[in-house]
């Protein structure tokens, strides 16, 4: 019976070229992730965490429809739930449950135009009217109330030598509040969200 005899090195440089095909095939099929990719998953895994419910706000002053359809393109997308809430600042020199006909006619009509923004993007939405005597201190009880996840809102300008130049409130709400703030502020000529709000504004005024 004929043995074969093994040399130690060719068996040693056997497997060291058998090992090196066997990574370069491993690598073919897995490329290295690059730093881009790798905090590209970071983000994503991050916002899948982040929304899971979305809060957007609107007052006299805050105006945040043009984020309304980023925030029900971002609720389908994530299947996250959705409330549009507007809030009405109730003077010190009324009680605050007093009657608001006039201001909660205006927070219908721009509650229906967010309605109609999410029905256009196949969103469900909930909206609320809230009278308080601060819009932050309102808004901040309402995301701790619903577990929110991330608040929107557009912005607006008190004026040239305020402190606030995006608003007392929406500075108050971005500071304190104990999730996300995601704060739009329109530029002169943008025009990437707006078709899709003139298409809602005018659903919802053929609406009323």
């Amino acid at each position: 019976m004929n043995t074969l005899a093994v040399n130690p090195i060719g068996a040693l440089v056997a497997l060291f070229v058998a090992g090196a095909v066997i990574a370069t095939i491993y690598w073919m099929l897995h490329p290295p992730i690059t730093k881009a990719g790798v905090a590209a998953v970071r983000a994503q895994e991050e916002l899948e965490q982040m929304v899971g419910s979305i809060i957007v706000v609107f007052s006299e002053d805050i105006h945040s429809e043009h984020m309304m359809v980023l925030a029900a393109r971002l609720a389908r997308r994530e299947k996250a739930e959705l409330l549009a809430v507007y809030v009405i600042e109730v003077p010190l020199i009324l009680p605050e449950d007093a009657s608001t006909p006039e201001e909660d006619r205006a927070g219908m009509d721009v509650l229906a135009t967010a309605e109609a923004i999410a029905q256009n993007n196949g969103v469900p939405m909930r909206n609320e009217i809230l009278h308080a005597r601060q819009i932050s201190t309102a808004v901040l009880d309402l995301a701790k109330r619903e577990g929110a996840h991330l608040i929107v809102m557009g912005s607006y300008r008190e004026g040239k030598y305020s402190n606030a130049p995006l608003g007392r409130a929406i500075e108050a709400i971005a500071t304190q509040a104990k999730c996300d703030v995601l704060i739009g502020v329109p530029g002169q000529h943008g025009t990437l969200l707006q078709k899709s709000e003139e298409r809602a504004a005018a659903t919802g005024s053929r609406r009323s």
